[in-house]
């Protein structure tokens, strides 16, 4: 069921599962890093990994799949055993994966404005998909095609445009290359492990990276309980912390 994300007081979590953070393409851990003391500040451990290769991490991209980061996100969640993986934009078929491989150390997925991508889909399949993105027409393959990133000139409105200047333009100076394999790589996944951990979707109405059009078609294809709705850019983490807080808090 579709709700918006109403404005409350926030109350401290009691037992409290792990929420794990992971970024989508071309950021890093630092993207969280307004929304994490929200959390902690209410009991909850949270853990924001950079995932190989991408924010401080030195991993080269060539060394990089699919399969390498959602091992490391599995590894987290079987060290932390009672947790929730929240995905973002392409950290969606990141936790997807994860939760094939160790269901039994997941309570739930989180889908933030994220790739709900059902068994054989490809991010970028489906980013070509979603037509009225600004990604797919303004990548640029760089390093022999290994990496890619977007147009300059995009960068404001594809991510951050209900952002402020100044957190806008901070964050696109961190931004960083995406290894291209993870992109086209056809996720795999089966109802009998992915399928048994519960999953929950946020939507974000004004996204120009992964429209609410398509965030809407991929739930229609793998539904969600509960679904949340925010009336912001692609990165609710900047744009609307307090109301992205509200909304873990409350799953």
């Amino acid at each position: 069921m579709h709700g918006a994300a109403r404005a409350g007081i926030f109350a401290r979590v009691a037992d409290p599962a792990t929420l794990i953070l992971i970024h989508g393409a071309w950021h890093g851990a630092w993207c969280w890093q307004r929304l994490t003391p929200l959390l902690e500040s209410h009991g909850i451990r949270v853990i924001a990994p950079d995932l190989p290769s991408m924010g401080d991490d030195s991993t080269a991209a060539s060394d990089v799949t699919l399969e390498t980061w959602a091992r490391f996100v599995a590894d987290i969640a079987e060290r932390e055993r009672n947790c929730v993986l929240v995905g973002h934009s392409r950290g969606g078929a990141v936790i997807s994966r994860a939760a094939e491989l160790a269901p039994d150390a997941i309570r739930r997925l989180v889908y933030l404005s994220a790739y709900l991508l059902t068994d054989g889909e490809s991010v970028a399949a489906e980013a070509r998909r979603d037509t009225a993105s600004l990604v797919a027409p303004n990548m640029i393959p760089v390093k022999r095609g290994i990496t890619c990133t977007l147009r300059p000139e995009v960068l404001r409105e594809t991510f951050y445009g209900s952002c402020n200047e100044h957190d806008a333009e901070r964050a696109i100076a961190r931004l960083s290359p995406e290894p291209l394999k993870v992109l086209a790589t056809s996720l795999r996944i089966s109802n009998e492990r992915f399928g048994r951990v519960a999953r929950a979707y946020i939507e974000t109405t004004r996204d120009r990276a992964v429209t609410l059009e398509a965030q809407r078609r991929m739930q229609a294809a793998l539904p969600c309980s509960p679904v949340f709705t925010l009336e912001t850019d692609h990165s609710a983490f900047l744009s609307q912390p307090e109301a992205l807080a509200r909304i873990l808090i409350s799953i």
